[in-house]
């Protein structure tokens, strides 16, 4: 009977899971996170609603993972590139001020945020609502990578200054409050006073990290990650367990050795597509039965019932707000008011790190169950809030029309044309050249406008911004030098690098780094095997008025947006849409959603105002 139960229990969680981002998509809800709604959806089955679910064995176990999951993919989510991303041509901001060393402004607003959030901790505990003033400025001080990231990525600001400033501040938040926590579980668990074993997760995972490193590029190693041995996950799940096995071992939470596997993995940067394997696998499943079991575990009924605890609910959003406004006012010296207090409010968010300190506490018996609901409550309440505001705020500005920026480099029969016609009101085209022969360059310059540089050394390259493109090409005359240069502009966080080679092993080298790569051999080939196949749609591709073109949907007003009621009546017409790794044939019922890839023919003209609409940020 008790195995029937669990299972009933297992078997009405995974449906609600499921069900969920349905209902959200289905009544327009999308404001609201998917895993603040499975925490809701948990509510309405756990004990303050309708009471449907028992906890047993199988929903305890597969919560946990779903925990040391949810913490893997926190670490996951930390991009070290941003702390070394500096910039040597600093943006001019629409305040007409030079903007700010990025990391410099991040670090002091968070070390603001922590000492307003240990000043705000020892309020609460000279009023008595709390006794334990380490763990509530821990818990004021954090704030939540998942909810921010996103947030900044639907504004289309992520790659701004002020976007970058934002997300480098929740980063050292989310690594700083990890490691805090770890501190916090040493001094006041069974075993206080062990901190110095900390240090020996630390060299385990410096360890496996330097073998990871080694392993990575191995070409017996990546000979075994296709098919069905797929060795690349296998490694990662290997990492999570053996660093929570060996956590727990010296008397460590287990999700902080889950949090130091995804910093790992993070620090060898892996590829795209095992990020969205593991993120599938994360989001799919396991983390969707943690957060809807919080949900069920939560007793609002006795948490409203209890005055003192519902005097906290307004009191600690307000603190959370606090430690983030006065602190980030210092952004005021170079944005508007309207900017300022609209970045207060995202870094406000908070939710996975409060609820690890509320059940770790809860469980060292340092809270009671009560407060331990009131944090996770009040967390809730501020990843629901929190976005929406920032989102009426922050200022939708409609700036002079943004340009992608393309540069080539190298000056050959591909890039002199293609540098010329990308010249338009959607892009601006650079080339640069070595220092040529007299007459040559009085052909070249006779025809396009070529920016001669000294060589191609990368010092030369940071020295002129060319690795603050937009869009690189690379097509040198030396293969390998394209290969090592487009390596180096990935590294320096360019967004898109395009490289010529024609040797097959590079070709796959790069383009598991996430390096775009054509080869003038292959190029050709089939171009060939299309004029063949199919001389109409060539026609298509090489009329330079009525092309094909590739838009990504970026904007989020057009999301659910049928193609029938799209307001965009140019003179364009909407060939196929990708999805993921689904082909769709547009119809009129067709609904666009974030990141589809919109394959489109007509005029040049139009077509740049089409992916002006869509793809570019209405923000800047």
């Amino acid at each position: 009977m008790e195995q029937h139960a669990s299972v009933t229990s297992l078997v009405i969680v995974i449906i609600v899971a499921f069900l969920t981002p349905i209902l959200l998509h289905r009544f327009k809800l999308n404001f609201i996170p998917v895993v603040i709604a499975e925490i809701i959806m948990g509510l309405v089955i756990g004990k303050s609603g309708f009471n449907l679910v028992q906890q047993d064995m199988w929903l305890e176990t597969l919560s946990t993972f779903g925990f040391i999951f949810l913490m893997f993919l926190s670490g996951l989510e930390i991009d070290f590139k941003a702390f070394s991303n500096s910039k040597t041509k600093k943006e001019i901001l629409p305040s007409g001020k030079e903007e700010p060393n990025r990391l410099l402004v991040a670090s002091i607003i968070f070390i603001g945020i922590f000492f307003v959030s240990l000043g705000l901790s020892y309020l609460f505990v000279l009023f008595g609502l709390i006794e334990n003033a380490f763990l509530m400025t821990l818990i004021i001080s954090t704030i939540s990578l998942g909810v921010v990231v996103p947030t900044l990525k639907e504004a289309q600001i992520s790659k701004t200054a002020i976007g970058q400033i934002i997300l480098l501040i929740a980063v050292i938040a989310d690594l700083v409050t990890m490691i805090l926590l770890a501190v916090f579980v040493s001094l006041y668990g069974e075993g206080h006073g062990s901190m110095w074993l900390l240090l020996v997760l630390f060299g385990v995972g410096v360890l496996l990290y330097l073998l990871g490193k080694r392993m990575k590029n191995n070409n017996f190693i990546k000979s075994l990650s296709t098919g069905t041995v797929q060795i690349g996950t296998r490694a990662v799940f290997t990492l999570i367990i053996l660093l929570v096995a060996v956590s727990e071992t010296v008397g460590a939470e287990n999700i902080l050795g889950a949090f130091l596997a995804g910093v790992l993995v993070s620090l060898l940067a892996p590829n795209q597509e095992m990020v969205q394997k593991l993120d599938s696998f994360g989001y799919g499943f396991l983390i969707p039965i943690f957060f809807v079991m919080v949900g069920v575990e939560l007793d609002l009924m006795t948490l409203l019932s209890d005055k003192k605890m519902l005097l906290l609910i307004p009191l600690l959003l307000l603190a959370f707000l606090i430690s983030k406004l006065l602190p980030v006012y210092l952004l005021k010296k170079w944005y508007d008011t309207k900017t300022t207090i609209a970045s207060a409010f995202l870094l406000t968010s908070t939710l996975s790190l409060v609820i690890a300190a509320a059940k770790i506490a809860e469980r060292m018996e340092i809270i009671t169950p009560q407060m331990s609901g009131t944090l996770i409550l009040v967390a809730v309440i501020a990843c629901i809030i929190t976005p929406i505001v920032f989102k009426k705020l922050f200022p939708r500005e409609s700036a002079t029309e943004k340009k992608l920026n393309v540069v080539f480099l190298g000056a050959n029969q591909m890039t002199l044309p293609a540098s010329r016609e990308l010249q338009s009101s959607l892009y601006d085209s650079t080339l640069y050249h070595t220092i040529q022969d007299k007459s040559d360059k009085n052909i070249a310059d006779s025809l396009f406008n070529i920016n001669e540089i000294e060589n191609y050394e990368l010092d030369t390259l940071d020295g002129l911004g060319i690795f603050e493109a937009d869009i690189l090409v690379i097509s040198t005359g030396d293969e390998e030098a394209n290969a090592t240069l487009s390596v180096a502009a990935k590294e320096r966080g360019v967004e898109r690098v395009i490289v010529r080679v024609e040797s097959p092993d590079l070709h796959e080298s790069l383009k598991e780094q996430e390096i775009e790569v054509y080869s003038v051999f292959l190029s050709t080939k089939a171009l060939l095997r299309a004029m063949i196949e199919s001389p109409s749609v060539m026609n298509i591709l090489t009329n330079q008025e009525m092309s094909l073109y590739e838009i990504k949907m970026l904007n989020s007003q057009f999301e659910g947006m049928t193609l029938r009621k799209f307001p965009f009546t140019g003179d364009v017409i909407f060939v196929r849409i990708f999805r993921g790794k689904d082909s769709i044939v547009p119809h009129g019922d067709t609904e666009l959603h974030m990141n589809d890839r919109l394959i489109v023919t007509g005029s040049k003209e139009y077509v740049d105002e089409l992916k002006r609409e869509l793809e570019f940020c209405e923000y800047c």
